[in-house]
């Protein structure tokens, strides 16, 4: 071993400590081999750099961004609460549809956003059927690693394998050439989940103080707004149409406070925001507050020519995506103290309705319009999220002391979701004819999303997971390094040396092998990062096609099943489902046998040796 080859180790072995111990985030240490690689001399600037100008790297930050259209426009979303309607009540038809939708999703978008989504789905199922959330966590988790074999842009680790083929100057991976496989796997693994979720769970929930925050139900609870809601539509002729509110005196005639309406536009209803001076139209559907039980609704609708609709959901809870509600207090100094609502105009200035106040913690009855505000009331507002958004810059009067759970689901840019579907199939044609790059097909969907307004120029920027990203380009060095120090060439040696005149089969056994157990210290994708020009220089020396070594590789990394520390996935889930280290071992590791186990079969299979 030369003096360079033991500097790359050293460095290799540090890095990979340092992954495994957390003491430093994975994009900082990325950085640091960077800069020892550059003045310990093994590389040049240009070659320890190289990787901030790989297509690949563009190619992962454009689907990032593709990514957050979707959940921006409501795809992602409205993805969820189709499951919800099927799956109804059956945790057996929730698993697999939920494993089915989420590889499915996954397989276009970042597998660990798509997990983050429908964790509060699943905890609101999990709910509604009374059953342990961790009977559906992990199948979750499972299927999210499981996206990452579906398609070639599912996961990076897919990517950095196609990307070395191609610096090795041979034809990379097609679109869905990893598809067979991510299929097979993915019916193996909801057939392996019905009976693995048995070992999950300890029969009862977990505490929801670990997972939860506040939501519109627990609002409307402590608001005691339940009861309160109707949904009227607006007749033609009635003396609604034509003005706007603050001249119509709703609130002072019936104690009804118009919070939110409905109103066609390009053949769909779209929310439209309740303020002071919005005009009412024919065929306006009113989301209305009621406070006064009192009132007689049929006479009120009677009188201005309103007819009831169906409402679903508690207060308005199923508008959430729409509507927002946020708890607001007043500051010391705020000059609205002493003061009525109808005083401050706080419709008008505001744009926003106060449905609810607490004071001392109990929640005050009736019309609010007229009670003098106090210091330490919370108020309770609805509206346009954007308008809430706006009143937390209102230090000088409020401070918004809680946001609930639904403004994690909030869609800005829902009447666009035609558009992004549009973009992410345009971008999906153009990789599978090969008529451009990948990475000029990624970058043409971003752009015609930002032209279609389904994301800003700032959601796209913090879309980006910058960390990712520096950790694919700081451990690209190492292929180098190692490729030119003869680190690779060693590794090969010794593989060929343990797998002897076993032939390729055998080779590619202790490639996945090898692959998995790296994988349990380090990111998925550094591993492959550092495993690809291994499979590739074997491949080469054994004189057979590279592709089922690499296609290996891609599969071993997204099959990180066996700790909640092998991939951000497992991660995610494990405080919701209320596991254990234990209990991704015990579910993990016979999966990953069986996996293993199916690529061994099916890759030489798609691919000859």
């Amino acid at each position: 071993m030369t003096g360079q080859l033991f500097w790359v180790a050293c460095l290799l072995l540090t890095a990979v400590c340092l992954f495994a111990t957390n003491k430093l985030r994975m994009d900082v240490v990325a950085l640091l081999v960077i800069v020892a690689f550059v003045l310990g001399g093994t590389l040049t600037v240009n070659e320890a750099l190289a990787g901030f100008s790989d297509p690949n790297v563009i190619l992962i930050a454009a689907l990032f961004v593709i990514g957050q259209g979707l959940v921006r426009t409501g795809v992602a979303y409205q993805l969820g609460d189709w499951l919800v309607r099927v799956a109804g009540s059956s945790e057996i038809r929730m698993m697999v549809l939920l494993m089915v939708t989420v590889a499915g999703l996954g397989a276009f978008m970042s597998s660990t956003g798509v997990v983050a989504i429908f964790i509060p789905v699943v905890l609101s199922v999990a709910a509604r059927m009374k059953s342990d959330p961790a009977r559906l966590m992990m199948p979750l988790s499972f299927a999210g690693l499981i996206s990452g074999m579906m398609t070639l842009v599912a996961t990076p680790p897919n990517m950095v394998v196609n990307s070395e083929l191609l610096r090795e100057g041979v034809k990379g991976f097609g679109f869905f050439d990893v598809t067979p496989v991510g299929i097979v796997v993915l019916v193996l693994g909801i057939l392996y989940m019905l009976v693995a979720r048995r070992w999950l769970g300890r029969g009862t929930q977990a505490p929801q103080e670990t997972w939860a925050r506040r939501t519109f139900r627990d609002l409307i609870r402590d608001y005691r707004l339940a009861g309160r809601a109707r949904r009227l539509a607006v007749r033609e002729g009635s003396p609604l149409i034509g003005r706007p509110l603050d001249d119509l005196n709703l609130r002072a005639t019936y104690h009804a406070n118009i919070v939110g309406i409905e109103r066609w536009r390009k053949f769909r209803r779209v929310m439209v925001s309740a303020t002071g001076s919005t005009e009412l139209r024919a065929r306006d559907v009113l989301l209305v507050d009621m406070a006064d039980p009192d009132i007689d609704v049929r006479t009120f609708c009677s009188e201005q020519q309103l007819e009831p609709m169906i409402l679903r959901g508690d207060y308005f809870s199923e508008q959430s995506r729409a509507v927002g509600m946020a708890e607001v207090s007043l500051i010391p100094d705020s000059e609205l103290l002493g003061k009525s609502l109808r005083d401050v105009a706080f419709r008008s200035r505001y744009g926003l309705n106060v449905v609810g106040l607490r004071r001392q913690g109990e929640a005050l009855p009736g019309v609010l319009v007229d009670e003098e505000l106090m210091l330490g009331d919370v108020l309770l507002v609805i509206g346009d999220w954007k308008l809430i958004r706006q009143l937390q810059q209102q230090t000088r009067d409020f401070i918004v002391l809680n946001l609930p759970a639904e403004v994690d689901e909030v869609a800005p840019a829902v009447s666009q979701a035609p558009h992004a579907l549009f973009c992410l199939a345009l971008m999906v044609a153009l990789m599978v004819t090969d008529e451009v790059p990948n990475a000029v097909a990624a970058l043409v969907a971003c752009l015609l999303m930002g032209k279609f307004r389904c994301i800003d120029m700032e959601s796209a920027y913090r879309a980006i997971h910058w960390p990712s990203l520096i950790l694919i380009v700081g451990m690209m060095p190492f292929a180098v390094a190692l490729q030119k120090t003869g680190g690779i060439d060693l590794i090969v040696r010794g593989l060929m040396e343990l797998t002897g005149d076993a032939g390729p089969q055998m080779m590619l056994l202790s490639l996945f092998v090898l692959c998995a157990l790296i994988g349990l210290f380090i990111s998925n994708t550094a591993t492959a990062v550092l495993m690809a020009p291994i499979a590739i220089a074997a491949a080469r020396e054994m004189g057979v096609s590279p592709y089922p070594f690499t296609l290996a590789i891609a599969i071993a990394t997204s099959a990180a099943f066996m700790t909640p520390v092998s991939s951000p996935v497992n991660t995610l889930v494990m405080v919701p489902g209320n596991y254990r280290f234990g209990d991704f071992v015990r579910v993990g590791v016979p999966f990953t046998l069986l996996v293993m186990g199916v690529s061994l079969f099916l890759i030489p299979w798609l691919f000859p040796f």
